[in-house]
């Protein structure tokens, strides 16, 4: 389970998995596969959601982010996600819950 990364009043989660079938769509670079971290940050009424190709330095945002909170904005919407970019998410967060 993701843990809350110290920040600047941003509570972050991160967590390592590979992206499923079709990958996960992203506003920036279009669809990213393979080995990713994902990151939500919870700020507010809204989470971010961004994935990086594992170890890279570039975040791209997940299209449909950011989600306007209606569930748990802690770690359970985080894992939520992940299992979402598990699946696949080529249409980024167009058919996710939030």
């Amino acid at each position: 389970m993701a843990e809350p990364l110290p920040g600047d009043g941003i509570t972050r989660y991160e967590s390592h998995v590979v992206a499923g079938p079709g990958g996960v769509m992203t506003d920036e670079v279009g669809v990213i596969t393979g080995e990713v971290t994902v990151r939500t940050e919870v700020n507010g009424g809204r989470a971010t959601v961004c994935i990086q190709y594992f170890q890279a330095d570039e975040w791209y945002e997940i299209e449909g982010s950011p989600l306007g909170l209606t569930t748990d904005p802690g770690p359970s919407l985080h894992q939520e996600i992940v299992q979402a970019v598990r699946r696949g998410m080529p249409d980024g967060l167009a058919n996710f819950r939030s």
